[in-house]
């Protein structure tokens, strides 16, 4: 099946149909092409986001009480706009928080958890926040709970589009992520999927079917084109 992942996905209408583990990796390998291909046009995309996938994650572990700074909610803010649909207007709002507001509400939103819900809540009272971006907020700090609300991602799961920015509709596609996960944690692997890990498979895939498809490999001749392997840090 791997020798032929790109081609049997496509005529299985995408990746969130396939459970086996080789072929999500194999999505999950070409996450940073992705990104650089989408970083063409939007010069400032690798750089944030190899911030919020590999930077920002630690940054927030190592705090006695995990939040983010105002000054981390601007970059994330700027990241997620970057990355998705540019909204100016989000980007003012989200400055506008003064600092203790920001960390105060941040630390009691993660204490929150696992109750999602109420976390995401909590969140949505900072200027400019609302589930989508709560939910960066919440997969920077506990991926292995939580993940992105990503257009592409969400998109790619039956029955959730078209997408609804709402609490609702969040945890409907939280709930189909963590089934996902723990269907490709299969037992004696080594490997413990999280649903950031599969929302980042998800988004990988829908944007190289659009913007750059020779990273699926080469679907005329039935083979795959192996490429190296690069490591996708989610903690």
């Amino acid at each position: 099946m791997t020798g032929l992942w790109a081609l049997k996905m496509a005529q299985n209408s995408g990746l969130f149909h396939s459970e086996d583990p080789a072929v999500w990796q194999k999505a999950s390998d070409i996450y940073w092409d992705v990104i650089a291909a989408k970083g063409a046009k939007q010069k400032k995309l690798v750089s944030l986001d190899k911030w919020f996938q590999e930077e920002l994650p630690p940054c927030i572990a190592a705090r006695p009480h995990k939040h983010l700074t105002r000054e981390e909610l601007v970059k994330l803010m700027e990241w997620k706009l970057t990355r998705g649909k540019f909204r100016p207007r989000l980007q003012q709002l989200v400055a506008s928080n003064p600092d203790g507001a920001v960390e105060t509400c941040t630390e009691k939103a993660f204490k929150l958890l696992p109750e999602v819900s109420a976390a995401i809540n909590e969140l949505c009272q900072l200027k400019g926040i609302g589930p989508a971006t709560a939910s960066a907020v919440l997969a920077a700090g506990a991926p292995e709970l939580t993940a992105f609300m990503a257009d592409e991602a969400v998109e790619s799961i039956p029955g959730l589009t078209p997408v609804q920015y709402t609490l609702k509709h969040y945890l409907r596609y939280l709930e189909e992520l963590r089934k996902k996960a723990a269907a490709l944690s299969t037992e004696g692997s080594s490997e413990k999927w999280t649903p950031h890990q599969v929302e980042l498979c998800l988004w990988a895939w829908g944007v190289a079917r659009k913007l750059c498809p020779n990273l699926l490999g080469s679907q005329e001749s039935g083979k795959i084109e192996e490429r190296p392997k690069k490591k996708l840090k989610t903690k």
